[in-house]
């Protein structure tokens, strides 16, 4: 026994002369984490980072099987789900495992949305959020074209149409998208490309970037909370802490380990660009309160094309989700803010009552 402990303890010093993990420890064990009774959202982000962590695991999988051509990219995730042991399971675990993370991603937002945890001086780790978010929908956008199957190419070619509708670039926007005129083999390739590189090496970065910020500067306290006079309550990040987030990750491996087993991924047929669209084609959940609210909108308003309107629409929303930090200028002094609260909440049901609407609506209305 202490043969193996002064092993350890020689492999420990060696990397710590090398890469310097004393500082590190020590930063981890002094760390601590508010204790309120809001405290739950605090496990939201770390769920989120460990559904990406589950996404990188079974994607690298993946990449093993997958071929990226239009001629063999349906073939290849058909052989991959029906003669790969397991395989199927990987397949499904991917695709779940990509829903929750986008479900987490969307809470942790509004949490941090509704505990102000936005103002000074934490205005960069919004910014950093909300563009991983928007990397998230980006991945789910990307991804869900790889199989190559009927419900993915129709939902993709749906989908880069947005892009067509702005005057002067949508043309080009729609060819660097499509990588051509209509979705191809050559789209398909493209999308691979994002999926696998671009977006895991941007999203790399500011996930960094986002942990630093959390890092540097802790974690946020409602100001209800701040400001009640009663005595602050901490604990640990380590044990404490970290012992509650990883039951929450088991938890998470449970949920993905049954909807993968009763609610497997199914691949449905290969896609045919000569054939017509399927009835009722809809995307993910996590869109269908943008595709819902443009089906909605009439032709023209006020004489601009009605899904320009509504595209510029949630391009000024996200925009005004972004500069949140800037805008609440209450909560920046540490004053109550009800009116982002309230606004929060519109747009938590907005997108809410959207997306039931969307999949409850006839698709030949």
């Amino acid at each position: 026994m202490e043969n193996n402990e002064s092993r350890l303890s020689a492999i420990w010093n060696w990397l710590d002369q090398r890469i310097g993990l004393a500082p590190a420890v020590s930063l981890a064990r002094k760390k601590e984490v508010p204790v309120h009774k809001h405290s739950i959202w605090y496990y939201m982000g770390g769920m989120t980072l460990f559904l990406y962590v589950v996404q990188i695991a079974t994607g690298i999988l993946l990449l093993i099987y997958y071929r990226p051509s239009a001629d063999e990219a349906y073939e290849s995730v058909q052989f991959l789900m029906t003669d790969v042991k397991f395989g199927w399971l990987v397949r499904s675990i991917h695709h779940w495992a990509a829903n929750l993370m986008i479900l987490m991603a969307f809470i942790h937002l509004f949490s941090v949305l509704f505990m102000k945890a936005y103002r000074p001086p934490r205005e960069l780790t919004w910014f950093s959020g909300v563009i991983l978010l928007a990397l998230a929908l980006a991945f789910g956008f990307t991804g869900y074209l790889l199989p190559w199957n009927e419900l993915a190419y129709f939902a993709t070619r749906v989908g880069t149409e947005i892009l067509g509708v702005f005057p002067l670039v949508g043309d080009f926007a729609l060819k660097i998208a499509r990588g051509g005129t209509d979705v191809t083999g050559a789209t398909l390739t493209r999308f691979y490309g994002v999926h696998v590189a671009i977006l895991p090496a941007i999203g790399f970065a500011f996930l960094g970037l986002h942990l630093l910020l959390v890092q540097k500067l802790g974690m946020s306290v409602p100001p209800s909370i701040e400001n009640s006079g009663s005595p602050k309550r901490a604990m640990k990040f380590v044990p404490n802490f970290f012992l509650r987030d990883a039951i929450g990750w088991l938890v998470a491996v449970a949920l993905l380990a049954t909807l993968a087993a009763f609610l497997p991924a199914h691949l449905g047929v290969k896609a045919d660009p000569f054939a017509p669209a399927p009835a009722g084609i809809k995307p993910e959940w996590y869109f269908m309160f943008m595709f819902h609210q443009l089906k909605l909108l009439p032709a023209h308003i006020l004489g601009i094309e009605g899904e320009l309107v509504g595209i510029m629409a949630f391009a000024l929303g996200g925009v005004f989700l972004f500069l949140i930090p800037f805008l609440d200028r209450n909560a920046a002094k540490g004053k109550p803010s009800p009116l982002f609260t309230w606004i929060g909440i519109a747009i938590l049901v907005y997108i809410v009552v959207m997306t039931y609407l969307g999949f409850t609506a006839d698709p030949m209305g």
